[in-house]
């Protein structure tokens, strides 16, 4: 494949993946000072459905840190070749999510003030939200240097097969970047930015072809 083009996220892309990430870390920060409050004042049997109820909050939290962390990385992915960043970076949000139930978990599991009845309850809650956003963080598809490359490239090639040049457009809000400014779906947009697709992606974290667009040069090839 000729004119290999190698992905590096813009650094408009990297500011704003920078600030999901804070985001996400004050999500987890809240979650953490959730679980200390639980550990503190709510592991009792006089307590168990306000413990119930910060269980669920924690749950929230962890999520939507992982959320914004999946978000970020999709922005600015890690390298395949530093393999324990690009782990730890694709891998934080479950890593995480456990952090956040873990000590409450074994400590509602062996405290000996409370009752069997709380520990059935409590501590089967507190299991499945940990489960649940050690799951809901964890990435089985992540994003990387190297695949956003691959799929560049691709893209790429697919356009040129379609006698279409490297000149896509989208909007700011759009999750799709498109081959014809006239398209239907951009068409009202008042604001509309072009550039190859390699910078869809590195800009605004666009990688899908309009279907709609697809179709059009599809049916033009084959007029042709």
């Amino acid at each position: 494949m000729s004119d290999q083009k190698t992905f590096v996220a813009s650094e408009e892309s990297k500011a704003k993946a920078k600030q999901l990430r804070i985001f996400a870390f004050l999500a987890w920060i809240g979650a953490m000072a959730g679980q200390v409050f639980a550990i503190l004042k709510l592991i009792s049997d006089e307590t168990m459905i306000w413990l119930i109820v910060a269980i669920v909050v924690i749950l929230i939290l962890a999520i939507t840190g992982s959320t914004l962390w999946k978000k970020a990385n999709r922005l600015d992915p890690a390298s395949e070749k530093d393999k324990t960043r690009f782990f730890i970076q694709n891998q934080l949000g479950a890593i995480m999510g456990v952090l956040a139930f873990l000590p409450l978990v074994v400590l509602i599991l062996s405290n000996k003030d409370i009752s069997g009845k709380t520990k059935g309850i409590a501590g089967s809650i507190a299991v499945v939200a940990m489960l649940a956003a050690g799951i809901s963080g964890a990435d089985f598809n992540p994003p990387s240097v190297e695949k956003y490359t691959e799929e560049i490239n691709q893209q790429t090639e697919d356009l040129k097969e379609l006698n279409i040049d490297d000149n896509v457009y989208w909007t700011g809000s759009g999750n799709k970047y498109h081959i014809y400014p006239d398209c239907q779906h951009v068409r009202n947009s008042g604001t509309k930015s072009s550039g190859t697709i390699k910078e869809s992606w590195e800009k605004k974290g666009i990688s899908e072809l309009c279907k709609t667009c697809k179709k059009k040069a599809e049916k033009k090839k084959s007029i042709e």
